[in-house]
């Protein structure tokens, strides 16, 4: 770029026209609080979503390394649960559950990786593949979660969701060792 030419700045976000605002839903949150609450109901979704999936994923590996750790991953969030739940509490809020796109999603899409792979290690390379994607979807949930606490003053609901965060990131750091001394080498044969 020459000295003379300036950057030219983005037209939309300079005039900020009325046909680019994106009307809110008529349920949309209109306070960081609410917004707190509707992350939590959509990650107890996801949770709970998570414990129909993780014995599934735990049935469909060979390598009994990646069995036992998505077994183990079951109790935790079975456990995570409680916790949530007992987060609705402590704010005096209902326990309940709001469908989460994102880990439908990724669920979904760990339901293709078993439809499309043959049972083995290269399954069990894509079912590492497919949770880790759930663990990184949780890890930036919780760690938002826990910055939405803190910032409301909810020290001890901040202090259950770090808790859960540290497991997630856990869960990630077993996978990932699961996958690199051992399914992927042999799936890579």
């Amino acid at each position: 770029m020459k000295n003379s030419e300036k950057p030219t700045e983005n037209k939309a976000v300079k005039n900020k026209s009325i046909k680019n605002f994106v009307e809110p839903a008529s349920d949309a949150a209109t306070e960081l609080k609410e917004l707190f609450i509707d992350s939590l109901k959509d990650i107890y979704w996801a949770e709970n979503a998570l414990t129909g999936a993780l014995p599934k994923m735990a049935d469909n590996a060979t390598s009994p390394e990646l069995a036992t750790a998505i077994l183990e991953h079951f109790e935790v969030t079975k456990n995570q649960i409680k916790r949530l739940e007992d987060i609705f509490d402590l704010l005096g809020e209902k326990v309940e559950g709001k469908k989460c796109e994102a880990m439908a999603g990724l669920l979904k899409e760990g339901d293709s990786i078993l439809l499309e792979t043959t049972p083995g290690a290269v399954r069990d390379a894509g079912i590492i593949s497919a949770s880790q994607k759930i663990e990184h979807y949780e890890i930036a949930t919780y760690g938002t979660l826990v910055a939405f606490a803190k910032t409301l003053g909810e020290n001890n609901a901040a202090k259950l969701l770090t808790q859960t965060l540290a497991e997630e990131k856990e869960a990630d750091c077993v996978l990932n060792d699961v996958a690199l001394n051992k399914v992927n080498i042999v799936a890579a044969e």
